[in-house]
C-alpha cells in the first residue's frame, strides 16, 4: 500500500456516450491540480483491428482498473475517473444481456467519494466508436446512469450546460460534497 492512498478521494465522471465526459474529466483534474484516468476503453477500441465481443468488455473492465490503479499513486489528493465499472456493466447488459460476474465483484468492492453525472444537454458527436445517437437511446441511458448514482450511496451531482458551467458544477461539487 501506497503512504496517502487512502485519504486519495475518487471522483467518478459517469454519463452516457457523448456528454462530455472526458472533457469535464481533463478540465476538473487541471483545476484539482491532480491526475485523471483516461477511458481505457477508447485506446483499447481504436487498436482492436475487429468488432468487439463480450470477452473484449471484460479486458477493457481489467484496464480500467489497472490504469486507475496506476494513476492513484501519482494523484495529489483527489484522483478523477473518465468513467468506472459502472459503465461497463451497463454496456455489456445493453449489448449481452448479461455482465461478467468479475466486472460485478470489482464494483462491489471498489470505493468512490462522488459521482458527477454528466447530462445529455450537449450535441451528440458522432464517432465511430460511440453506439447510441438517437434522443430516445440518449434519455434510457441517461435514467439508467442517474439510478446507479442514486443507488450507490455515494454523493453525486449533476453537471449541465456547457464547458465552463459544468466545470464550475463539478468543482463546486467537490469543494461541498468532500
Amino acid at each position: 500500500m501506497v503512504p496517502g492512498l487512502n485519504e486519495l478521494k475518487k471522483i467518478v465522471v459517469i454519463g452516457p456516450e457523448s456528454t462530455g465526459k472526458s472533457t469535464l474529466s481533463e478540465q476538473l483534474a487541471n483545476a484539482l491540480h491532480t491526475v485523471w484516468v483516461p477511458e481505457y476503453a477508447r485506446g483499447y477500441l481504436e487498436t482492436l483491428g475487429h468488432n468487439y465481443t463480450e470477452v473484449d468488455l471484460l479486458a477493457i473492465a481489467k484496464g480500467q482498473i489497472e490504469s486507475e490503479n496506476e494513476y492513484a499513486v501519482r494523484a495529489n489528493k483527489y484522483l478523477v475517473c473518465d468513467t468506472d465499472l459502472y459503465v461497463l456493466k451497463v454496456w455489456s447488459e445493453a449489448s449481452y444481456g448479461r455482465c461478467h460476474k468479475w466486472i460485478l465483484e470489482e464494483i462491489a468492492k471498489r470505493r468512490y467519494d462522488l459521482y458527477l453525472l454528466t447530462n445529455i444537454d450537449i450535441p451528440w458527436q458522432e464517432d465511430p466508436l460511440r453506439e447510441h445517437p438517437l434522443p430516445h437511446e440518449r434519455a434510457y441511458f441517461y435514467n439508467l446512469y442517474r439510478d446507479i448514482v442514486i443507488q450507490s450511496g455515494v454523493p453525486w451531482a449533476s453537471v449541465k450546460g456547457n464547458e465552463k458551467e459544468r466545470l464550475e458544477l463539478a468543482t463546486n461539487a467537490v469543494h461541498l460534497l468532500l
